[in-house]
Parts: structure tokens; sequence; C-alpha cells
């Protein structure tokens, strides 16, 4: 029997957000809904970067529990040193929500984050915390945050990879340039290896799961694996543009990103993927265990409509 909840999502206004809080509605929670921008749906307007703990205490006075679906993005490319900006977008808010959740006698509480913390703990050996600003910081985040929330407070993690849907108008924050691509005269090309991918409406489900069960796992969330050139290849057929997708030599790869890398180093930026060692990781299979696999082709069509 589920016991109802009074649960606060922030940065519900986004993609994963607005899942996960149709999904706890649908399962009879009442939420709060906070957002940095005002917009219909949206209870309460909080910048989470800037807003004070007691603030947050306030505010979650009442809440049984807490869901942090915002963040800094991977594709951020800020000014050298990069990591501050992700410390400050991923790690700091997150410190403070869950101390403040704590504080106000929350009892779950749910963080949306990266996949690549997942392959940080399979793979020590990838250094992916040391090499990238990024990763380091939902590694911290991770950490961080469950010190905050104590050990009456369990938070779940979840581990996203690419994540396909729509919610209104919302769309994956790097599908646009792809949706481009895959729609123009260009050819298509793909490197060997591959990626996990998940939907918004998974990641919702997986989210309210974890607070009704007040999980505070790791929880990796994946429907299929797929290759870069068979997500390539979907993606273009499901936009209404299908066409054979060509490999892209592993050295191809590593020698534009590694370019990519001096020319933002020359312009005082830093990635949060360094792209010295990018190209290292995009060749591998990225892949997470799943069983059964489900198809995700419904969202990628959500994602990449014909037109």
């Amino acid at each position: 029997m589920i016991v109802p909840m009074k649960v606060l999502v922030v940065g519900a206004s986004g993609l994963v957000g607005q899942h996960v809080v149709e999904r706890l509605r649908e399962r009879r929670h009442e939420v709060t809904a906070v957002a940095r921008t005002a917009r219909p749906g949206i209870d309460r307007t909080v910048d989470a970067t800037e807003v004070s703990e007691a603030d947050l205490a306030g505010l979650l006075a009442g809440h049984d529990g807490v869901v942090f679906a915002a963040g800094a993005d991977d594709r951020e490319i800020p000014r050298k040193p990069a990591y501050p900006v992700f410390h400050r977008g991923n790690v700091e808010p997150v410190v403070k929500l869950l101390g403040a959740a704590r504080k106000a006698g929350a009892t779950s509480a749910v963080v949306l984050g990266s996949y690549y913390t997942h392959f940080n703990r399979e793979h020590p050996e990838w250094e992916l915390e040391v090499v990238h600003p990024y990763i380091r910081s939902r590694v911290e985040q991770a950490r961080a945050g469950r010190e905050a929330a104590g050990p009456n407070l369990p938070v779940a993690v979840l581990e996203l990879p690419f994540v396909f849907g729509r919610a209104g108008d919302r769309l994956p924050n790097w599908s646009g340039g792809l949706d481009k691509w895959v729609r123009s005269r260009s050819p298509l090309l793909a490197p060997p290896g591959g990626s996990a991918a998940t939907t918004a409406a998974s990641v919702a489900e997986a989210a309210v799961t974890a607070l009704e069960e007040r999980s505070g796992a790791d929880i990796p969330v994946v429907d299929e694996n797929l290759t870069w050139k068979d997500m390539i290849s979907r993606i273009a057929t499901a936009a209404g543009h299908a066409r054979k997708v060509h490999d892209l030599p592993p050295a191809v790869v590593r020698g534009a990103l590694s370019a990519t890398g001096v020319l933002q180093s020359l312009t005082g930026k830093q990635s949060g993927l360094d792209p010295a060692k990018l190209g290292d990781l995009m060749v591998r299979e990225l892949f997470v265990k799943v069983s059964p696999p489900r198809s995700i082709d419904h969202a990628i069509s959500q994602t990449f409509p014909a037109r």
C-alpha cells in the first residue's frame, strides 16, 4: 500500500522534472514544484544556487520527500578552472537542499545524477573523476549530499545516461544539434562504442519508486544499450531521414577532440569533460546491464519527430 507523501521537486520545469511531478501525482502524492524560472505548473520560483539553506528549510517544512532534478550540464564550457562552476551547480545546491531536508524532518530523497559516476565506481582505472571536472562534481555531489543528509535521510542517486523523450516544449538539452544534423544532407558518421540510454518516463518511475521505498542506493536507470551507429540510425529514421551511417575511425575522433581541447585552452576555457581524454571514453561501450531491455523507439520518436 502506497503511503501518500508531500514531495518537493527542484528543477520541476525540466524534461525529467516534469515527468517526475506527473508520476508523483499519478501515485497520489502531493507535489510542490520548484524551478528557477516562473512558468505554468511551477509553485515556487527558486534559484537553487542562490537560495540559503535556511530558506530551503522553510520551504521544505511539512514535506516528506525531496527530488533534485536540476544542476550544471556536462556541455558547459566555462573559463578555467572549470571545476568551481560545476561544484556550484551540482554540489552546493544538493548539500544545502539535503541539509535543509534533514532539518525539516524529510524521510526520503532522490538526486538525479549521471551514469559517469557508475563507470567511475566500476572502472577506477579510468580515473574519470580525476580527469573530468564534470564527473568529479557528480561524484562529490553524491558523497557530500549524503553526508549533509545524515544517517536518517536515505538519498538515492539515479545515474542517468542519454535520456530521450518530451515534456510539452521541453526536449533533452543535447538534442538540438543532433536534430539539425540528421535532417541535413551531411553524411552521418559514428565511431565505435556506444552508450546506455533511457527515457524521461523511465527516470520518473525510478525516482518515484526510490522515494516510496526510501532506497538510498546508487541506481543506474537504463532501458537499452545502443551502439553510436544504431542510435544515430534510429534517430535519423524517426526524424524521417533514414540513411546509412558510416564508420568513423577512432583516431579521427581522438584527433578532433584533442584539437578542440587545444583551442579551448588557447581561449582560456575548459570543458567539464576534458576533450583530450574524451575520445578514449567515446569509443568505449558505455553499457550498463539491463534485463530485459526495453525499446526506447517511442521516446526517440518524441524527441526527433518526423516533419
